[in-house]
């Protein structure tokens, strides 16, 4: 494996990270989006998180600004040619994925491998799109990618294991470890154990068990976790919640993975514009 540029796309919160981290490890990186706003907001919050790094004396202000120049923003999916494996980042809509796909497996060389950074859905499914699916593998980062440890390799029906010993490597090349997912199952290990405990708490709070802030302190100091469900599901976003517990019920078939009603009724109104972006904390506000 000899690669040099790694592609893009997607320059959402997760795009952004994977792009920040793979030039900060001194990849070129070709980040791509619809629209330009969106890259330079990207860019953005690649310049914000690395002047931490430089207040603290972690960092140069010429090696930020390095960082900062292996990085092409363009609007252009063409532009992927160039790419020697492209991490796909947009937004988790399995029909999306699978065109955005189909449309790098006839830009991309021959041999290029293509990865999803999805959280929940199937590769197989996203693979189907390409006549490359040996090809094809999920690549999921957590958030920030820049900070968090562990990438999840997970296979698809039909990835080599060359595709996946090669992602492993590169995994490690940008300072990660990965572990293997075996199986193209919903969740992959991180969600499938991590979407059950945050339907626990919400149901906790819907019961009126104790209050949202409660339950967060009796998971952050009876477990240890660095932060509560309430806490991580306002800072992940509550709709992207909602939308695994969705998809896993319907996978599944499993009414242990519907999505609790305060949940459904908090996006709700979110959506209607009564407060956009509306956490668990805003709710008990």
């Amino acid at each position: 494996m000899n690669i040099k540029t790694i592609g893009v796309v997607g320059a959402g919160s997760m795009g952004t990270g994977i792009a920040n981290l793979a030039a900060l490890n001194g990849f070129n990186v070709i980040l791509r989006d619809i629209d330009e706003k969106y890259l330079q907001n990207a860019l953005n919050r690649m310049d914000k998180f690395m002047e931490k790094s430089v207040a603290r004396g972690k960092m140069t202000e010429e090696q930020k600004q390095q960082t900062l120049d292996r990085i092409k923003p363009t609007t252009k999916l063409n532009d992927m040619v160039e790419a020697d494996v492209v991490i796909e980042a947009v937004i988790e809509d399995l029909e999306l994925k699978k065109e955005v796909f189909s449309q790098l497996d006839e830009i991309v060389k021959e041999n290029v491998i293509l990865a999803t950074n999805t959280s929940s859905m199937s590769i197989t499914v996203i693979a189907s799109a390409t006549k490359r699916p040996d090809r094809v593998a999920g690549m999921h980062f957590f958030n920030p990618a820049q900070l968090m440890k562990l990438v999840e390799v997970v296979r698809g029906y039909e990835t080599s294991d060359e595709t996946v010993e090669e992602l492993k490597t590169l995994s490690k090349a940008l300072t990660k470890e990965p572990i293997e997912v075996k199986k193209d199952v919903p969740g992959f290990i991180v969600n499938r154990i991590m979407i059950p405990q945050f339907i626990e708490a919400i149901k906790l709070l819907e019961e009126g068990v104790a209050s949202a802030e409660d339950i967060d302190k009796a998971v952050t100091l009876g477990l240890n976790y660095p932060m509560g469900p309430f806490t991580l599901q306002d800072y992940a976003g509550v709709d992207i919640g909602l939308h695994v517990m969705e998809y896993f019920k319907q996978e599944f078939n499993d009414n242990r993975f519907a999505p609790p009603l305060l949940l459904k009724q908090l996006v709700r109104a979110g959506r209607v514009g009564q407060k956009a972006g509306a956490g668990f904390y805003d709710y008990n506000k």
